[in-house]
Formats: structure tokens, sequence, C-alpha cells
């Protein structure tokens, strides 16, 4: 844990400004559920709470299956990290940060998919080995809470009509299973 400096006071109804400056760096919004940790030595830590990872292990058999299926690589995002994947090696991107690009993209059009396009949308900071051949929203409750991606594979070119309605419907079964 690294201590910031900064102090502050709990009003009279229990409540603690979180500092700007930290909520930019660890991007946290208005709205954001955050989880509340406490440890024997007194701390109370406060962690970004992701409905997502709480179905990191039907994600996990989700995307297998993707895999399986479509044959091309398949990753499960929540809104920062990568929680599932197949297909691809596991140390490359699981646990990850998203890339500032693919944040943008969810944030901007949280309720479209996206198709692959001339400039490829890396998955995460510092690696474009790996891009989107296609993306689906996670939505529940009206918000986006993830996407379920199909990566680009050099050994297949194109996304078929059977591959886009997997993904979409992979995508909507999360966003219910949250619900």
């Amino acid at each position: 844990m690294k201590a910031t400096g900064i102090v502050r006071k709990i009003d009279d109804l229990g409540r603690v400004v979180i500092p700007k400056e930290i909520r930019r760096t660890m991007k946290i919004h208005e709205g954001d559920p955050l989880e509340i940790y406490t440890d024997k030595n007194g701390e109370v830590i406060f962690k970004k709470y992701s409905m997502m990872e709480e179905l990191s292990s039907i994600a996990n058999k989700y995307a297998d299956i993707l895999f399986k299926i479509s044959g091309f690589p398949t990753v499960i995002i929540d809104k920062d990290n990568v929680i599932a994947v197949s297909g691809t090696s596991k140390k490359d991107l699981l646990d990850r940060k998203i890339s500032l690009q693919l944040e943008k993209i969810i944030n901007e059009n949280p309720s479209s998919h996206v198709h692959s396009q001339k400039e490829p949308i890396v998955v995460v900071d510092g690696d474009v080995k790996y891009s989107i051949k296609i993306m689906y929203p996670v939505i529940s409750a009206g918000d986006c809470v993830g996407a379920v991606i199909l990566l680009s594979d050099e050994k297949k070119s194109q996304i078929g009509e059977t591959e886009e309605k997997l993904v979409n419907i992979t995508a909507k079964f999360l966003g219910a299973q949250i619900e």
C-alpha cells in the first residue's frame, strides 16, 4: 500500500471525499461502485467493484467455447481489465488494464458493437499484437459493464454471421447474469 499524504475528515453523515487526483489516476467516476475491505490492523481499503469480475469463472468458460467454435482468440473484459482469455497467451492479456483506445470506445459508444476497422483497436496498452476483429458490449441495467471480443487471427480473416451472433448472445447472456 502506498501513502498519498492526503488526510480527510469524515463528515457528520460518515462520508469521506476521495480527492480528484486519486479519482482521476484510479479511473473512478461518479456513480462507480466501490467495494470496502477492512483488515485486522484497522485499515479500510476501497477497491473499484467490477460486476463482471464476479462472473470470471463463467466468462472463462464462455471464452473457451467461443474460441472452440469460432477459431478466433477470445477475450472478455470489464470496464478496466481483461477478465477472461482463450485461444492465445493468457499471460499476455489476463488481468491487464485495457488500452485507453478501447476504454474510449466503450465509454463513447457503450451500446453499439464494433467491427474491425482499417486502424486496429489495441486491447491492452503497449501491445499491438492483439487487435479486435469484433466486439459486443455487455449491458446490465442499461450500462456497459464490459465486452466480449474476438481478436484478429492470421489464419482466419473473416468473421461470419455465426461468429457474430455467438459473440452477441454471449454478451447478452453475461449482462443478464449480472442483473
